[in-house]
C-alpha cells in the first residue's frame, strides 16, 4: 500500500478542480478594522483591507471587549483549568449563560467551544435521547448540522430549501407518534436569504415536532437586542432550541444553545462534546460577556452594518456586477467557476490590497462558486467605490460578462 500516493492524489484532485484552499497570513490592526497586514508573498507586511470577516460588527475590536479580556486575564489568568465538571467552570461562564438565556427569552443556555461543536454535539445527543426520532433538515443546512444529524444515528429527511410544501409532505408521511425534529437556519450565509420561521413553527405545531434553529449568522445582527431573526420576527418563544455562535457578530469565540431548563440539563448531562472538552478560556468568555451586554443596548453597530451592506449591493448592481439577491447583510457575488473565483481573489489581494476568499464546493454547489463580501460598520463609501472599480477591471481583464 503506497500511502503517500493516496495522499498526493487526494491533494492533486483539489488542485485540478480549482478548490485547493489557501489560508491567508494576516494580522488585523487593532482599532483600525477593516485594515490589516498581509505577510504572504511579500517582503514584510503589506497593508490590506479585509472584506470577508465574520466579525460582522467589528466587536472583536471594540474597546469594551478588549478591556474586559485584559481585565480577566490579569484577574484569573489565561486558561480555564479543564472541563466544566472538573476545574473549568468559572463565574464568567455562569454569567454569560445567564445573559444568553435572557437574550433569547429562554430558561437556560449552555456554552460550547464553537458553533460547530454546539450544532454537532446538541443534534447528535438529541437524536440519541429521542427513541426513533426522525430529523427533518433543510438541504442548505451547515456542515456542522449535517454532522450532528449523521452522528445522532437518526433517520433523516432532507427538505428542499425553504420549501414548506415539501417539508409538510415529509412530516405528514411519518407516524404521528414518531418523535420529530425540524432543523434549519435563520440566515443562510452563502445566499443571504432567511427562513420563514413562523410558517415552519406552524408545521411543527401541526405535526407535533420539536424545532432547532441555527442563528449563527443572525445573533447580534438582528432584533432590538441582537437576539437574531427569531427575535426580530417575534418567534423565539416558538422555537424549542436556539443555537448561536460567539465568534461572528459578538466578535470573540464559542458557541451555545438556549432552551428550556430540562432540555439544556439533558444536553449538559449526556453530550460527550460538552462533558469531555476543556471549557472556553475565561478571558474569551469575559470578552463575549462584554460584547453581548453592549449589543443588547446598542443598535448603532447593527444599523451601520446594514447600511454598508445596502450601499455595496447598490454599487455592485449599478456597475453591472453579478451580485446575488440577498435580503440580509451578506453580499454574494456570483462567479460560477472555481478557477476564476480563485483567480479574482488572487488579483484583488496582490494588486489591490483587497482580501476576500473564494467560496467553492463543498461549501456551495458546483457551478455556483462565488465571492462573499461582508461589509461592516467601518467599511466606508470610498473603500466600496475602490472595490467596485477593481472588480469591474478584473471582470474585463478575464473577459467575464457584466450586466448591461
Amino acid at each position: 500500500m503506497n500511502y503517500d500516493q493516496i495522499f498526493d492524489q487526494a491533494i492533486d484532485r483539489l488542485h485540478s478542480e480549482g478548490r485547493y484552499r489557501v489560508f491567508i497570513d494576516i494580522l488585523r490592526n487593532k482599532g483600525a478594522y477593516p485594515n490589516a497586514r498581509c505577510f504572504a508573498g511579500h517582503n514584510g507586511p503589506k497593508p490590506i483591507t479585509v472584506w470577508c470577516s465574520n466579525d460582522y460588527l467589528a466587536m472583536g475590536q471594540h474597546p469594551k471587549v478588549v478591556e474586559a479580556m485584559e481585565e480577566a486575564l490579569h484577574d484569573v489568568g489565561a486558561g480555564s483549568g479543564g472541563t466544566r465538571n472538573i476545574g473549568g467552570n468559572t463565574h464568567y461562564h455562569v454569567d454569560l449563560e445567564r445573559e444568553l438565556a435572557d437574550l433569547h427569552g429562554k430558561e437556560r443556555a449552555l456554552l460550547f467551544t464553537s458553533g460547530y461543536v454546539s450544532n454537532d454535539t446538541t443534534l447528535s445527543t438529541l437524536g440519541k435521547l429521542l427513541p426513533g426520532c426522525v430529523i427533518f433538515s433543510d438541504e442548505l443546512n451547515h456542515a456542522s448540522m449535517i454532522a450532528g444529524i449523521r452522528n445522532s444515528g437518526c433517520e433523516k429527511r432532507v427538505w428542499r430549501h425553504n420549501d414548506l410544501a415539501h417539508l409538510e409532505e415529509l412530516l405528514a408521511a411519518e407516524d404521528e407518534n414518531t418523535p420529530k425534529l425540524i432543523a434549519f437556519e435563520s440566515v443562510y450565509s452563502m445566499d443571504g436569504d432567511v427562513a420563514p420561521i413562523h410558517a415552519i413553527c406552524d408545521l411543527a405545531d401541526k405535526y407535533n415536532a420539536l424545532t432547532y434553529i441555527d442563528e449563527v449568522h443572525a445573533v447580534g445582527m438582528y432584533g432590538p437586542r441582537g437576539g437574531g431573526i427569531s427575535e426580530r420576527d417575534k418567534a423565539a418563544n416558538r422555537i424549542t432550541i436556539i443555537e448561536g455562535t460567539l465568534g461572528k457578530a459578538f466578535g470573540v469565540m464559542g458557541g451555545y444553545i438556549a432552551a428550556d431548563e430540562k432540555i439544556v440539563d439533558c444536553i449538559r448531562s449526556y453530550a460527550p462534546g460538552f462533558i469531555f472538552t476543556t471549557s472556553l478560556s475565561p478571558v474569551l468568555v469575559a470578552g463575549v460577556l462584554a460584547s453581548v451586554r453592549h449589543l443588547k443596548g446598542s443598535s448603532t453597530e447593527r444599523d451601520a452594518q446594514q447600511a454598508a451592506a445596502a450601499t455595496l449591493k447598490t454599487m455592485f448592481r449599478d456597475a453591472g456586477l453579478p451580485v446575488m439577491h440577498s435580503t440580509t447583510h451578506i453580499v454574494p457575488l456570483m462567479v460560477g467557476d472555481p478557477v476564476k473565483a480563485k483567480k479574482i481573489s488572487d488579483i484583488l489581494l496582490a494588486e489591490y490590497g483587497v482580501y476576500v476568499q473564494p467560496i467553492n464546493f463543498p461549501t456551495v454547489p458546483r457551478g455556483t462558486e462565488r465571492l462573499r463580501f461582508t461589509p461592516g460598520p467601518a467599511h466606508d463609501e470610498a473603500m466600496m467605490r475602490d472595490l467596485t472599480k477593481a472588480l469591474v477591471e478584473i471582470w474585463d481583464r478575464l473577459e467575464m460578462r457584466l450586466a448591461a
